[in-house]
């Protein structure tokens, strides 16, 4: 068997404590992911894992085998990188996270164009809400909608990020239209579980206030308000680049359209410079250029 190969399945399993779930990240059988990892054990003469039926840990050779695994497979990708620079095509694989929401509103289809371009490419995309540690993870690209980014962390703005307040139809009907922020108080709110879930913040040119908003509904991740929105739920604050269709259907309306939530930015951040690979820089590049005029503005 390929040693690089079986430190890399190691690793994953060291990193996320199962095997199942370097299988599905590596695309192989759970059966060889145990093998790939028994004949390093029986390669190096001695044992890496403790296994349990509920968890997977490293033993002190583990521990040693971990960091040096980490050092090969590093000095590996930093062989390909020069070696690519010296090539036509990219290749390998880039590991990209990014909101929920934005992966389903615009990443993904831009990413799609994007491999395109780059067939021998292979991209994983983690969509969640959870800050990642990029490092730890093992991530090259992240996309994250901010007012102030990780300062220890590299990054680009894409686009600005404004965002809406939003209510279906059938909800203004039967509620009735707010004329002013003070009016929020005494409707049905729904609210990001994460941030703002009870005070929203509006401005209107100088003009700013603060409104304690009765949240009945709180989710931790936009899309979930969108839908419960739609359904008549109650007033939503949402990105512009997941409620602009809707408005322009109809099945949204906006609600105080002279008051607008402070904008936030879409930034792509990234560990370091150091190790910025010819891949991650071609799909920098081309997030910047296609979110340069954003198609939901």
């Amino acid at each position: 068997m390929d040693r690089l190969t079986a430190m890399r399945v190691f690793v994953t399993v060291a990193e996320s404590g199962s095997f199942s779930a370097t299988a599905d990240q590596l695309e192989m059988s759970r059966a060889m992911v145990t093998r790939y990892v028994g004949a390093l054990e029986q390669w190096l003469g001695a044992r890496l894992l403790q296994r349990t039926t509920r968890s997977v840990t490293l033993t002190d050779a583990g521990e040693s085998c971990l960091r040096r695994s980490q050092q090969m497979l590093a000095l590996m990708e930093d062989v390909e990188q020069e070696t690519s620079r010296h090539g036509t095509a990219l290749r390998g694989q880039l590991r990209v996270t990014c909101s929920i929401s934005f992966a389903y509103a615009q990443l993904a289809a831009a990413l799609a164009d994007f491999l395109k371009r780059h067939p021998q490419l292979k991209i994983d995309l983690n969509a969640s809400e959870g800050a990642l540690n990029l490092v730890e993870a093992r991530i090259d690209l992240a996309i994250r909608i901010s007012a102030e980014p990780d300062p220890s962390l590299i990054g680009r703005v894409l686009a600005p990020c404004a965002s809406v307040l939003v209510a279906s139809p059938d909800y203004l009907a039967e509620h009735g239209v707010p004329q002013a922020p003070a009016d929020l108080e005494h409707h049905r709110c729904l609210s990001f579980a994460n941030f703002g879930k009870s005070t929203w913040v509006l401005r209107r040119g100088d003009e700013r206030c603060q409104i304690q908003v009765r949240s009945q509904l709180s989710a931790n991740e936009a899309t979930a308000l969108l839908q419960a929105a739609l359904a008549g739920g109650g007033v939503a604050l949402q990105p512009t680049y997941l409620a602009n269709p809707h408005l322009v259907d109809g099945r949204l309306q906006r609600v105080l359209p002279d008051w607008q939530p402070p904008d936030m930015a879409i930034h792509a951040l990234y560990p370091s410079r150091k190790h910025l690979s010819p891949a991650v820089r071609a799909l920098l590049d081309f997030l910047v250029e296609r979110f340069a005029t954003p198609s939901w503005s």
